[in-house]
């Protein structure tokens, strides 16, 4: 849905009536990612990870529903109605698209708003680590974006389908809910379907994806056992799938699919795993230190012969961030803490907010000395600067 300039213009100063145009304008102009509408404050945006109220009028409650009957197609209000919540993206001439979601609270209307960049960036722009462009490009399996919300996944996701856009003429077939980025066909031909627009539900599209002959598919996120089993089937059957899952690291994620199923299948999940996997990537967005903005440390996991293994027998999985580090040279691989420290050795985050995001900061802060824990050597995977 649009809001036009005409709907979304500002009135006269007079009474100081919320407009919503002018909020988002305020969210934009601070380069914010979130704003959040609450009656009784002002309206709230994040920048850069953190709130700042803005000098806008406090909200009433006829505020916010004025803006929920704006924003809302028909459709979308019957099944607020039913739901109390519900998500779906805008468009405002002038200022680009946001990911909005309404719900309810202590009986009142509230609402969020997501910036949404209007041109998709790329994997160099987010200064992702270079395995990415291999993995975006692979033929067939399972590629997994994992981290908590508001990490980047959806952005590093999109970053993904344009380096693959940009290289392959492949028939690509996303399912999103709602759609965020919007893609323009270049090498590959690309089929944006939103869910509540398009189809009825994941589950539904997932259903019918494979008789669409896609090379890829994409989807925003996995959420229940029904949508694990076909993304699995249809990585497993030959198709390069991508999508996102709310877990912060590799070993996680791997436990959160197995976890899906019944313990009876747990055997099966892990072989058919072992098998579609071919990579993770978790993300974490760190203040930076050089200039205002955050920069993502990356967990990348490959799914090469040792960890496949480890994932059909399911009780070594403590140890695969000691294969991530090993396999940094040869497969691309990294730890967090390998990230950080190549991150911190650049200038770009502080060594405060290294410790406060590494999984292990004593281990950390050894490796920041050079010296690999425990055996008093110079780890391989430090920067030649901290040698």
């Amino acid at each position: 849905m649009t809001i036009s300039t005409a709907e979304a213009a500002p009135k006269p100063a007079a009474g100081r009536e919320f407009n919503l145009r002018e909020a988002l304008e305020e969210l934009v102009r601070r380069g914010g990612s979130d704003l959040h509408l609450k009656v009784g404050r002002p309206p709230v945006v994040r920048v850069n990870g953190d709130l700042q109220e803005t000098p806008l009028a406090v909200l009433r409650p006829e505020d916010i529903k004025r803006c929920a009957e704006q924003t809302l197609s028909p459709k979308q209000r019957e099944v607020f109605a039913e739901r109390k919540e519900i998500d779906f993206a805008i468009g405002v001439q002038g200022l680009g698209r946001f990911r909005t979601n309404i719900f309810q609270q202590r009986g009142t209307l509230g609402m969020a708003f997501r910036a949404i960049p209007v041109d998709v960036p790329s994997l160099e722009t987010l200064e992702l680590p270079a395995a990415l462009e291999e993995i975006a490009q692979l033929p067939r399996g399972l590629v997994l974006v994992t981290g908590i919300t508001g990490s980047g996944k959806s952005t590093t996701l999109a970053a993904m389908i344009r380096k693959l856009n940009e290289q392959r003429a492949v028939n690509i077939v996303t399912i999103e809910d709602p759609i965020e980025f919007l893609h323009r066909d270049i090498k590959s031909m690309i089929s944006q379907r939103e869910v509540g627009a398009d189809t009825l539900s994941f589950h539904d599209a997932l259903r019918h994806v494979l008789r669409q002959d896609p090379d890829v598919i994409m989807l925003g996120e996995i959420r229940d056992r029904p949508s694990m089993e076909t993304v699995l089937k249809a990585a497993d059957t030959g198709h390069m799938v991508m999508s996102t899952l709310h877990t912060t690291d590799a070993a996680q994620t791997i436990n959160r699919i197995i976890s899906f199923f019944p313990p009876h299948q747990h055997a099966e999940i892990r072989q058919v795993l072992a098998n579609a996997l071919k990579a993770i990537v978790s993300l974490r967005l760190i203040p930076r230190a050089d200039k205002p903005g955050r920069v993502p440390a990356a967990e990348v996991l490959v799914n090469t012969a040792t960890i496949s293994e480890l994932i059909r027998k399911g009780d070594d999985l403590v140890t695969i961030p000691d294969h991530i580090a090993e396999g940094r040279v040869q497969y691309g691989m990294q730890t967090f803490d390998q990230s950080l420290l190549e991150l911190y050795s650049k200038g770009w985050i502080s060594y405060a907010w290294a410790m406060h995001y590494a999984s292990n900061p004593s281990e950390f802060a050894l490796r920041v000395s050079g010296v690999s824990p425990g055996e008093q050597e110079v780890w391989q995977g430090a920067p030649e600067t901290l040698k």
